[in-house]
């Protein structure tokens, strides 16, 4: 299973949208290197920021 992905084939995993997922890159500042992001690392950061949200709204 490939790691590093085109952001259409890491949007059909993750359930985004492509546009969604270059956004979310560009705020979580995940690197989009030769047109491919690291999965494990977008996920890890998607996590992540989830997590911060949820504290702020407790």
């Amino acid at each position: 299973m490939p790691n590093h992905l085109t952001p259409t084939e890491l949007a059909r995993e993750a359930g985004l949208e492509r546009r969604d997922v270059i956004s979310k890159c560009m705020e979580m500042g995940v690197p989009i290197f030769q047109g491919r992001i690291d999965k494990s690392l977008f996920l890890t950061s998607l996590g992540a920021e989830q997590q911060q949200r949820e504290k702020v709204k407790l």
